[in-house]
Protein backbone atom coordinates (compact mmCIF):
# COMPACT_ATOMS: atom_id res chain seq x y z
CA UNK A 1 0.00 0.00 0.00
CA UNK A 2 1.17 3.67 -1.31
CA UNK A 3 2.54 6.22 1.58
CA UNK A 4 0.20 9.50 1.64
CA UNK A 5 2.81 12.16 1.06
CA UNK A 6 3.98 13.64 4.01
CA UNK A 7 2.42 17.20 5.14
CA UNK A 8 5.16 19.88 5.16
CA UNK A 9 6.44 20.89 8.22
CA UNK A 10 5.51 24.18 9.96
CA UNK A 11 8.35 26.45 9.47
CA UNK A 12 9.09 28.16 12.97
CA UNK A 13 7.92 31.26 14.21
CA UNK A 14 10.44 34.40 13.88
CA UNK A 15 12.35 34.66 16.66
CA UNK A 16 12.09 38.51 16.17
CA UNK A 17 10.16 41.37 14.05
CA UNK A 18 13.78 42.29 12.12
CA UNK A 19 14.24 38.13 11.37
CA UNK A 20 10.70 38.00 9.64
CA UNK A 21 11.43 41.10 7.66
CA UNK A 22 14.82 40.11 6.57
CA UNK A 23 13.29 36.46 5.78
CA UNK A 24 10.32 38.12 3.97
CA UNK A 25 12.74 40.08 1.86
CA UNK A 26 14.47 37.36 0.74
CA UNK A 27 11.96 35.42 -0.30
CA UNK A 28 10.61 38.58 -2.22
CA UNK A 29 13.60 38.57 -3.73
CA UNK A 30 13.43 35.04 -4.98
CA UNK A 31 9.86 35.45 -6.27
CA UNK A 32 10.84 38.46 -7.93
CA UNK A 33 13.24 36.65 -9.85
CA UNK A 34 11.08 34.20 -11.38
CA UNK A 35 13.66 31.49 -11.59
CA UNK A 36 11.95 29.41 -8.97
CA UNK A 37 9.40 26.57 -10.03
CA UNK A 38 6.26 26.91 -9.25
CA UNK A 39 6.06 24.85 -6.42
CA UNK A 40 8.51 26.51 -4.80
CA UNK A 41 6.96 29.64 -6.45
CA UNK A 42 3.43 28.73 -3.95
CA UNK A 43 5.61 27.81 -0.79
CA UNK A 44 7.77 30.93 -0.68
CA UNK A 45 4.45 33.00 -1.52
CA UNK A 46 2.73 31.44 1.49
CA UNK A 47 5.71 31.82 3.63
CA UNK A 48 5.61 35.53 2.43
CA UNK A 49 2.44 35.92 3.50
CA UNK A 50 2.64 34.71 6.98
CA UNK A 51 5.97 36.34 7.38
CA UNK A 52 3.90 40.08 6.74
CA UNK A 53 1.11 39.03 9.19
CA UNK A 54 3.64 38.22 11.60
CA UNK A 55 5.41 41.90 11.19
CA UNK A 56 1.93 43.42 11.16
CA UNK A 57 0.75 41.89 14.32
CA UNK A 58 4.34 42.61 15.49
CA UNK A 59 3.56 46.47 14.45
CA UNK A 60 0.02 46.72 15.75
CA UNK A 61 0.89 45.14 19.46
CA UNK A 62 3.77 47.93 19.81
CA UNK A 63 1.06 50.86 18.33
CA UNK A 64 -0.99 49.71 21.36
CA UNK A 65 1.82 49.61 23.17
CA UNK A 66 2.37 53.23 22.64
CA UNK A 67 -1.16 53.94 22.78
CA UNK A 68 -1.00 53.08 26.96
CA UNK A 69 2.39 54.53 27.37
CA UNK A 70 0.74 58.20 26.15
CA UNK A 71 -2.35 57.66 28.10
CA UNK A 72 -4.14 56.52 25.06
CA UNK A 73 -4.00 59.38 22.69
CA UNK A 74 -1.39 58.49 19.66
CA UNK A 75 1.06 60.59 19.24
CA UNK A 76 2.78 61.85 16.28
CA UNK A 77 6.06 60.64 15.12
CA UNK A 78 8.88 63.32 15.45
CA UNK A 79 12.61 62.71 15.05
CA UNK A 80 14.34 65.50 16.52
Amino acid sequence: MPKAPAAPATPPEPASYEAALEELEQWVGRIESGQLPLDQMLTGYERANALLAFCRARLEAVQEQIKVLDEGALQPWTQE
